[in-house]
């Protein structure tokens, strides 16, 4: 769990997409988006993930904007039958939905520029909810858009990718979350396990987590992860847990960052 404070931002995704439930396709958008937040000192609390249903994304939405500062929808807002998040986050906002100027200028142009039809189906994508801002997208020029604290990305990566070129100047950030990582390899979480509570316990300033991985009888061990904002003591708890892996006859490797398992 991440330690939360009232100057820390805390974000949540909420997935868009029966293809995502069925298998079909498989999420990258959670680990984009909270990669893209982290210079900004605001973490993830929470990803859910919805099916094309009004209802559901209504109630995701709404459950997710109440707890969380920032809220990152991914999927819904493309040109066919089944994307609906638009409609969807209006009537969790409780507000109108029509066609946007802008955003009907920008498709048109897009189009045309490609000399590809705009058609109807196309021109759907240009209903935004009403006092929303338009998310810019470079790669695909359908905006997205931003209504209080939710932001509605599309659900394609790359264009995910392209659309958060226009997000960080909209969020306040935070204390930015640093993380060092001390391997012990050859060593077992259970051998462990005690001493690091006790550790957890002397730092609850700080996030510790014990991640092990296990390729062959000769390549397995523990990778433990601290994490915090305050330098000097996520320094100081890498090297009692170098000591703890010492202890316990293993040889430790401190690397800056999460590295869960072994590479």
């Amino acid at each position: 769990m991440w330690i939360m404070t009232k100057d820390t931002p805390v974000a949540a995704i909420c997935l868009i997409g029966d293809e995502l439930l069925s298998g079909r396709t498989q999420d990258t958008n959670t680990q984009t988006i909270a990669r893209f937040l982290a210079p900004f000192g605001i973490p993830l609390g929470e990803v859910r993930m919805v099916p094309d249903d009004h209802s559901r994304i209504i109630e995701a939405v709404n459950a997710l904007r109440h707890r969380y500062d920032y809220v990152f929808t991914t999927g819904g807002i493309g040109p066919t039958h089944d994307d609906i998040t638009a409609d969807a986050i209006a009537a969790a906002f409780e507000v109108g939905i029509s066609e946007n100027a802008d955003a009907l200028r920008l498709l048109e142009d897009r189009y045309r520029d490609a000399d590809v039809a705009f058609t109807p189906a196309r021109r759907r994508m240009a209903r935004i909810p009403h006092s929303a801002d338009l998310i810019q997208n470079p790669v695909s020029g359908a905006p997205g858009f931003q209504i209080g604290n939710v932001l509605t990305l599309a659900g394609v990566p790359k264009i995910v990718e392209g659309m958060l070129s226009d997000v960080g100047h909209r969020l306040q950030g935070g204390h930015v979350v640093l993380s060092v990582t001390v391997k012990a390899g050859g060593l077992r979480e259970g051998d462990l396990a005690e001493r690091l509570g006790l550790l957890a316990e002397a730092y609850a300033d700080l996030t510790l987590g014990s991640y092990p991985w296990f390729r062959s009888a000769e390549d397995h061990g523990v990778a433990l992860v601290v994490r915090g904002t305050d330098h000097t003591r996520l320094t100081d708890a890498a090297s009692d847990l170098e000591g703890l892996v010492e202890d316990f006859g293993g040889v430790p490797t401190r690397m800056e960052g999460d590295s869960r398992f072994g590479d």
